[in-house]
């Protein structure tokens, strides 16, 4: 891709932005649009012809010399982005705050570029491929800070920030294996796929386009209904929005300025090469992320770290079947692939279902679900019996090994939280809200403590881990130990309400098991306190 510029600006822009640190560090609605297929990140950038012209007459009315300059051959792959830059960025009170907020941290942006590394090249392309603004490359910094882990409490995942409900709407598959608003590759399809959308749909604007990313296309033609109907402007800047949405292109636009003109504000974009990074790798089939590892020469961990889209120990049956993988290693891994049957991708084991078994139990017990247990035995329904043999997919290391896996990421994130540890196993009919009220927790908490959204439907038999703070005895209390018969009806929750204990209290004094109903005429243990019962 050829775009001219004066001699002079293309020296400026190749010194401006070079650090000497190439460190490669990874840290941690309408219609669906239509499916697409991994894009060969091996293919030139497409023509940005639009952006040649603008830049060749801003040249050509200063009547500057003009030289050629190549992008893709630049050494820096910001300064690819920064020659690129068309919107203006206004000096705005809003874009000027958060623009220092920036410029005086400049360890942030370091880890930014540090998870940048492996994925911008390849965003970079796809923006280019589709003729869109080089800006929109910035703004997985403004969502996620370019985390590819990123969960946002009100349900918001990956680089790209997807909501369940829009990361559908726009293919990107989400289920016990795989959710698609993590895997870098169909979630940039699925962002740019909107974001074209909304610049489509709100008149060509591409900062309504970008309000609307955050807030939803709903809320900005609302907006701009309400300002026709008075004759006001219709632009970005004169739209009565939510606080949130109006901070968030300020945001980006910082970005941009400091992208534009980094000297000024004594930032240095740490130096990631212009060049491939990753490949797409089909791989057809199911396969298990630790021989997959194997094969390409890495360990479980880097592998997960480009594929933060597999949730557990193996790929999804029903894919996608690709595997995101360094360049360097891709050569190597197809043909060791290749030289791996596909019964060899994955470890079994034989089952013989045991009195109790049910098929929801076996896929807990072995970290797979039921519909794999069912599709490998070739049977559809729910019903086995006892001393059926199964044949059952197991990981080929154990569950710890799998360190990016997203039991093990809510296990790591709960290693720090004080209080002592309550495992509580839904029953039918549960909400976050019931549960929570039980055991004197918030439902923020409950959604934090267990990596899920507090809007998320539980399902029967699933495991929450839940915190209860030491607390100092009452000195005031009188207590007394007294028996309680279940009666017909009784809960947990009702016999708690009713003597003023908490339902974690009754489980730890009568060592009940949670997934178990209490039984008419059962006696339980309580420790009430007289003066408050």
């Amino acid at each position: 891709m050829f775009i001219r510029i004066s001699a002079l600006a293309a020296a400026v822009l190749l010194a401006g932005c070079v650090s000497n640190d190439t460190s490669d560090e990874i840290t941690k609605q309408p219609e669906t649009a239509p499916k697409t297929q991994p894009a060969d990140v091996h293919k030139n950038a497409a023509n940005a012809q639009q952006i040649a012209k603008h830049l060749w007459s801003e040249a050509a009315r200063a009547n500057e010399d003009v030289t050629p300059v190549d992008v893709t051959e630049l050494e820096d792959l910001w300064q690819r982005i920064q020659m690129q830059l068309t919107f203006e960025v206004p000096q705005t009170r809003p874009i000027v705050e958060q623009r220092n907020y920036y410029a005086s941290h400049q360890a942030y942006l370091d880890r930014v570029a540090g998870r940048a590394q492996p994925f911008l090249y390849y965003i970079v392309e796809e923006i280019e491929k589709r003729n869109m603004p080089l800006e929109l490359a910035l703004l997985p910094i403004v969502e996620s800070a370019f985390d590819p882990f990123a969960y946002s409490h009100a349900a918001a995942s990956g680089m790209w920030q997807f909501m369940p409900a829009t990361g559908k709407r726009f293919g990107l598959k989400q289920n016990y294996w795989y959710d698609g608003r993590r895997d870098v590759i169909a979630s940039t399809r699925a962002a740019l796929d909107y974001l074209q959308y909304l610049h489509d749909t709100l008149e060509g604007d591409w900062l309504n386009a970008i309000a609307a990313y955050n807030s939803g296309e709903g809320r900005i033609m609302s907006a701009i209904k309400r300002n026709k109907k008075k004759r006001l402007p219709t632009d970005f800047w004169s739209l009565d929005l939510p606080a949130e949405t109006t901070a968030y292109v300020p945001k980006l636009l910082a970005l941009v300025d400091i992208l534009k003109r980094p000297d000024e504000f004594e930032i240095v974009w740490k130096f990631i090469a212009n060049e491939v990074k990753i490949d797409v790798v089909d791989i057809e089939s199911q396969v298990d992320l630790a021989i997959a590892a194997n094969l390409a020469g890495l360990d479980v961990t880097e592998l997960q770290a480009l594929n933060p889209g597999f949730n557990q120990w193996a790929t999804d049956p029903d894919g996608p079947h690709y595997l995101v993988l360094p360049a360097t290693h891709t050569m190597s891994f197809k043909q060791k692939l290749a030289q791996t049957p596909s019964n060899n991708r994955l470890r079994w084991k034989r089952y013989i279902v045991s009195k109790g078994d049910t098929l929801g139990k076996i896929a807990q017990q072995h970290n797979t679900n039921i519909s794999a247990i069912q599709r490998i035995n070739k049977f559809s329904g729910n019903t086995i019996r006892l001393g059926q043999p199964l044949l059952i997919p197991i990981a080929a290391l154990d569950n710890a090994d799998y360190e990016l896996s997203a039991p093990n990421r809510v296990e790591t994130a709960q290693q720090n939280i004080a209080g002592t540890k309550l495992d509580y196993t839904v029953q039918k009919g549960d909400t976050l809200w019931d549960i929570s009220r039980e055991h004197n927790v918030t439902v923020s908490q409950l959604a934090k403590w267990n990596g899920i959204a507090q809007r998320s439907a539980l399902k029967t038999g699933q495991k929450l881990a839940i915190w209860q703070q030491d607390k100092i005895a009452d000195a005031t209390a009188i207590s007394r130990t007294v028996s309680y018969k279940v009666r017909k009806g009784d809960s947990l929750a009702r016999i708690a309400q009713r003597f003023s204990v908490s339902v974690s209290d009754i489980v730890k004094w009568n060592n009940i098991d949670t997934s178990s109903y209490l039984q008419p005429g059962q006696k339980l243990k309580l420790v009430v306190d007289v003066k408050r019962v």
